[in-house]
C-alpha cells in the first residue's frame, strides 16, 4: 500500500512542518539581527550566534522541502537543475554562516570580526564561493521551482510573484528579512496544503 505523502508517512518529519518552519527561522534571524543591531553593532555574542544557528536551521528544513517540491514536479530535468543548484546554494550560505559563527567565538569585539572577515574574503575562491555567488543559487532555485509549479498549475499563480517579492526585500535592505519572512511563510504554507488535487496522486505512485 502506497503511504499518503499528505501524512508526511515517507518523511523524517511532516512536510507541513517543513514548509512552516524553515520561513519561520529566517523571521527568527532577521529579528535576533534587528535586535542585535540596536546598539549600532552587529557582533559578537550571543544574539550573533543565535540568529546565525537559527538560519542554518532554517536551511536543514529547505532540504526537505527542496525534497518534496521535487516529487511534486515528477522529478523532471529543470526541476532537477534547481534542486542542484539550491542544494549547492544552501552548502555556501552553510559556509558562510559557520564562517561567521567561528569568527563571532574568535573575536574580541566588532573590530576584530572585521578583520578576520577581511582576511578570509581575501581569498578569491572562498569570496566568490560563499559571498558573492554561492548563496544566490539558493534564492534562484526556490524562485524557479515555484515558477515550475505555477506553469504546470499545481500552485497559484500569485505565487511565484509574491516569492520573487519575499526574495528580493533582503536585497533591498536587510533590516527587511523579517517582512520578507512573513511573506515567504504566506507563500510556503499555501504550498504545503497541496493546493493541487494532482501533486499528491502523482506522489503516491512514486
Amino acid at each position: 500500500m502506497s503511504a499518503d505523502p499528505r501524512r508526511g508517512d515517507d518523511f523524517p518529519m511532516n512536510p507541513r512542518f517543513t514548509f512552516i518552519a524553515a520561513p519561520l527561522l529566517m523571521l527568527a534571524y532577521g529579528l535576533i539581527r534587528i535586535l542585535d543591531g540596536l546598539d549600532g553593532v552587529y557582533g559578537p555574542g550571543l544574539a550573533w550566534t543565535a540568529g546565525h544557528l537559527a538560519f542554518m536551521g532554517g536551511l536543514v528544513f529547505f532540504v526537505v522541502i527542496f525534497r518534496d517540491l521535487y516529487r511534486r514536479l515528477g522529478r523532471a530535468w529543470p526541476a532537477t537543475i534547481s534542486v542542484i543548484l539550491g542544494l549547492a546554494g544552501i552548502a555556501c550560505l552553510f559556509a558562510q554562516f559557520g564562517i561567521d559563527i567561528v569568527i563571532g567565538f574568535m573575536a574580541a569585539d566588532r573590530d576584530a570580526m572585521g578583520t578576520m572577515f577581511d582576511q578570509v574574503q581575501a581569498l578569491p575562491a572562498v569570496r566568490l564561493a560563499v559571498y558573492d555567488v554561492g548563496p544566490f543559487l539558493f534564492y534562484v532555485a526556490q524562485f524557479a521551482l515555484v515558477v515550475h509549479l505555477a506553469v504546470r498549475g499545481q500552485v497559484k499563480a500569485w505565487m511565484p510573484v509574491m516569492m520573487l517579492a519575499g526574495l528580493v526585500l533582503p536585497v533591498i535592505d536587510k533590516d527587511l528579512i523579517p517582512v520578507s519572512a512573513i511573506v515567504l511563510v504566506g507563500v510556503f504554507w499555501s504550498m504545503s496544503r497541496g493546493t493541487s488535487p494532482a501533486a499528491p496522486r502523482a506522489l503516491a505512485r512514486t
